[in-house]
């Protein structure tokens, strides 16, 4: 699967390619620092290579350049590389338009703390879902993930209600691309895609149980930033042996809704997006 998605985007930016206004020595470079994953802490120069599929002379110098600019740093020792601190600068500096910790957390922790377990915000990235705000509460059992993580789209609450706050359009064409990272599998992802979008008409809220991960279930919705962007998504999430039945769809997935617009209307009266 992280294969064919690796296709996918190589595609479009292969079609990106042909505008003469590509620089194709900067997108080498991001991909390079993309390639990193949540659980990476050090990759070696043949696995950035095999990551990037670049030629080990074109990822010497790339890596060269991102460690003398603060993106890289390097351990001689074992000529492995990591991400650096000004990486972090770039991340702090998309959150901050958000204004995800002034705004939404509080919102966020009063429903983790309500339902006892983890409350998360996501927004797309490729055919994934990535974590930009988490708070958990103080149960023993919860989820394990932070921001940063990424989640796949299809069969997660928070992708299903990402896609329910596209355009059809939209939704067209980023089907296009989960089927051709799916193959055969995506026959079963569309019809959770297609139940979701069903559920989300009738009730507001979409819900993945053990469809992710077996012993998990969440609720997940759509929050417009009403600037006409692509949605983000907010999730609640834990143990299945929790998060069922009438708590899920009678407590859980109306409180999400109501604290998506909550978030909507504090972010717009904050003027966050200034």
């Amino acid at each position: 699967m992280g294969r064919r998605r690796e296709n996918a985007d190589a595609a479009d930016a292969a079609a990106a390619a042909d505008d003469r206004r590509f620089v194709t020595a900067l997108a080498r470079g991001l991909e390079v620092l993309r390639c990193f994953r949540p659980q990476d802490r050090w990759l070696a120069h043949q696995e950035i290579a095999r990551r990037t599929r670049l030629p080990a002379s074109t990822v010497s110098r790339l890596t060269f350049t991102l460690q003398a600019l603060g993106y890289l740093k390097h351990r001689e020792a074992t000529g492995e590389y990591a991400l650096a601190p000004a990486v972090l600068a770039l991340g702090f500096a998309m959150l901050s338009q958000f204004d995800i910790g002034r705004v939404a957390r509080p919102m966020m922790q009063a429903l983790a703390d309500h339902a006892q377990a983890a409350v998360s915000l996501g927004v797309r990235r490729e055919l994934t879902m990535i974590y930009v705000a988490h708070c958990r509460s103080g149960a023993r059992l919860t989820l394990g993930l932070d921001v940063g993580t990424r989640l796949p789209l299809a069969s997660t609450a928070m992708g299903r209600a990402l896609w329910c706050g596209l355009q059809p359009a939209e939704r067209d064409h980023l089907a296009q691309r989960l089927a051709a990272e799916a193959g055969p599998a995506w026959r079963a992802q569309e019809q959770g895609l297609a139940r979701a979008l069903s559920q989300f008409g009738r009730v507001g809220f979409v819900t993945s149980e053990t469809e992710w991960e077996p012993e998990i279930s969440a609720v997940g919705v759509p929050v417009d930033t009403g600037d006409g962007r692509e949605p983000m998504a907010l999730t609640i999430g834990g143990p299945s042996a929790r998060l069922r039945g009438d708590f899920l769809h009678q407590d859980l997935g109306p409180r999400l809704v109501a604290g998506a617009r909550s978030i909507t209307a504090a972010l717009q009266a904050a003027d966050w997006r200034d």
